[in-house]
């Protein structure tokens, strides 16, 4: 479709393609600057942008390889995923001939096994870090900015995965991600080996906050 990259999101919008969140969060903003994506201030600027980039090059490349690792593990619910989806195909259809697209697009986002077991080691600490994000009022204020959209959808994507939904609900987090995006289609049966899920059940990888 004429973009350079391979990931979504991707738009066209005044005649450019745009593609990735943090171009097309700082465009929409140019564009509409009401309500800001952005604050004015500043500090509080500088805040906000320090936590999309972090939701943009460390959260959200981790949610994308743990699901992918789990439909590599197994594809029976993968239909789920494709609701409201305008494909062309049946959806159907679609679903049973995925095979190939969750292999290509697990080696191409790196979903190896190993990958995916330092992912979910490290992910209590990204938890962690969230939850501290929106107790500092950098995320989850009353109005919405780009950050939340950046980081609550990727954790949004991470409540699909029965082995993690368990870990991120509850938790400031998690009720952000429920509160930015109420509905998002897909399910993934529970996968993972139990001691690569270790971390995520000990006691203090769970711990909820205000």
């Amino acid at each position: 479709m004429g973009f350079r990259g391979r990931t979504v999101p991707a738009l066209r919008l005044d005649g450019r393609r745009l593609q990735g969140s943090r171009t097309i969060s700082r465009a929409l903003d140019e564009l509409y600057p009401e309500p800001l994506l952005f604050p004015r201030e500043p500090e509080r600027r500088a805040a906000v942008e320090r936590a999309e980039e972090w939701g943009d090059e460390v959260l959200q490349p981790l949610a994308r390889r743990l699901t992918w690792a789990s439909l590599k593990r197994d594809r029976a619910t993968i239909g789920s995923f494709l609701e409201g989806a305008r494909l062309g195909i049946p959806h159907g259809v679609a679903a049973r001939t995925a095979a190939p697209l969750v292999l290509l697009s697990a080696r191409l986002n790196d979903a190896s096994d190993e990958a995916a077991r330092a992912d979910l080691a490290a992910l209590p600490g990204h938890l962690a870090k969230v939850d501290g994000l929106i107790a500092e009022g950098v995320l989850g204020g009353r109005e919405r900015n780009a950050e939340d959209f950046q980081i609550a959808t990727s954790l949004r994507l991470l409540t699909t995965l029965d082995d993690l939904r368990p870990s991120i609900a509850g938790r400031p987090a998690g009720r952000l991600a429920e509160a930015v995006v109420p509905r998002f289609p897909g399910r993934v049966n529970a996968v993972f080996p139990a001691d690569w899920l270790a971390p995520l059940r000990e006691p203090a990888a769970a711990g909820s906050g205000p």
